[in-house]
């Protein structure tokens, strides 16, 4: 039994109670059938009772599979809302949680949080609002005001591929962020939307700065040894140029555009060089490439890849989701805790021990691949992220590449400064605005078909 069968068959030992908003998609009510036909969940389908019901037997579906619940029933509902507010720490009154419960997303996550449902299973378009209120919620909770806001900053997400620097939200940023133009559905995409909502509301601006769709690799790095297929790359790009910019400006007193450096983020992975302020090789993280992590399997020969799907019978889906949601630490043991493995190694687990060992391995040959990139004219190796903080890591790659260059740890991240910083640029004049064009940066060689 591999890895995933035990995961399934764990599952059914105790299935969870999961509450779908977007019951009439069709790939999410498919999805809540087939899992909770093989037992894996107890599915719960939120919205309208009656449009539901139409749609389950339009499709064909055995409704004795879902429960259905309707947020227009009042008395299902208030029994949510008094068991709601008598939580501790509880913020909303009756009134204002009965208004946003009307959000199918709100509902289900009422439902969760009294123990109704376990989990609360949204696509990201169904989550711009929810996300929204709490924000403002919050914000008037602590007698926050945005009306002197200039600038809104959201994550960028969902975009095509583009060159550093700060953006403008326009209406091709929202298109692009809403439909996850660049195939990668991740919860970034909602930065835009978030930021154009406030700065509507507010008569203020709104940017994204360094999206994680930075391309700004040179042409070397693109060619692979199939017509065809050229790399492309998703990496943390925002907090990866911000360390580099504050590096520049707090240690060395340069320009950012006048340095080179390796720089990584140790929580995805995310390993690059930078020359002159552009980001000119990294790894594509979002497609298994680099190093492992806690949940990416990293790079694999395809010979091995091959025999691995065909002995195990693996769909598409799942190859792609080890790629950044099973692969790693995940595939290995289960878990995706960096803390915890570190613990069982520390307690002679050798398994542990040997996959910790293996990631920081690869992490040193990525930094190792770069270094020979920038051809060994480098000012600085550059550590960030939340695995900076451990000390055996810290340890190891300074002894394993500080010989490259001095090696500098930045334990965290910068994101949110980040944003601000970028747009702070804007306003000062230091970086010219950009106007995203909604076509990507590189889209190939004059070759190429």
């Amino acid at each position: 039994m591999n890895l995933l069968d035990r995961i399934y068959e764990k599952a059914k030992q105790n299935p969870q109670k999961v509450a779908f908003p977007e019951a009439l998609n069709e790939k999410m009510m498919q999805a809540a059938y087939e899992t909770g036909k093989e037992g894996y969940i107890l599915p719960i389908l939120v919205g309208n009772e009656a449009e539901i019901r139409a749609a389950v037997a339009e499709r064909g579906y055995d409704e004795s599979i879902f429960q259905i619940v309707d947020i227009s029933e009042e008395g299902y509902k208030q029994q949510l809302i008094e068991k709601y507010v008598a939580l501790p720490n509880t913020r909303l009154k009756e009134k204002a949680l009965a208004r946003r419960m009307q959000d199918k997303l709100y509902y289900a996550m009422v439902m969760q949080a009294v123990g109704d449902a376990d989990v609360t299973f949204a696509g990201i378009a169904d989550q711009l609002g929810y996300r929204r209120d709490t924000i403002l919620s919050l914000l008037a909770e602590a007698g926050i005001s945005l009306d002197d806001v200039d600038v809104f900053v959201g994550r960028g997400g969902g975009l095509l591929a583009v060159e550093g620097g700060t953006y403008e939200v326009t209406d091709i940023v929202l298109e692009h962020a809403r439909t996850c133009a660049n195939g990668v559905i991740h919860p970034a995409a909602l930065g835009p939307q978030l930021a154009h909502e406030f700065a509507e509301k507010y008569q203020a601006r709104a940017m994204v700065v360094n999206p994680p769709d930075v391309d700004e690799l040179q042409d070397l790095a693109r060619m692979t040894g199939i017509k065809g297929v050229n790399r492309v790359i998703h990496l943390h790009a925002l907090n990866l140029k911000e360390t580099a910019i504050r590096h520049s400006k707090n240690v060395l007193h340069r320009n950012y555009e006048d340095c080179n450096y390796v720089v990584c983020h140790i929580g995805g992975i995310s390993i690059s060089a930078h020359r002159k302020g552009r980001m000119v090789d990294g790894y594509d993280i979002v497609g298994g490439e680099g190093p492992m992590a806690p949940a990416r399997c990293g790079s694999v020969s395809v010979a091995d890849l091959v025999k691995y799907i065909e002995k195990n019978n693996v769909s598409l889906k799942e190859l792609k989701n080890m790629c950044s949601k099973t692969g790693g630490f995940v595939s290995h043991t289960g878990i995706s805790d960096a803390l915890e493995l570190t613990r069982r190694g520390e307690k002679g687990d050798k398994y542990a021990d040997l996959l910790w060992n293996t990631m920081l391995y690869q992490i040193e040959k990525a930094i190792g691949a770069m270094a020979a990139v920038l051809h060994g004219d480098i000012d600085g190796i550059l550590v960030g992220g939340g695995m900076a903080r451990d000390k055996d890591l810290v340890k190891k790659l300074t002894e394993a590449c500080s010989f490259i260059a001095p090696i500098t740890f930045y334990p965290g991240e910068f994101e949110m400064e980040a944003m601000a910083a970028g747009a702070v640029r804007v306003l000062n004049g230091e970086e010219e605005l950009k106007v995203y064009s909604g076509k990507p940066i590189w889209d190939g060689f004059e070759w190429d078909e």
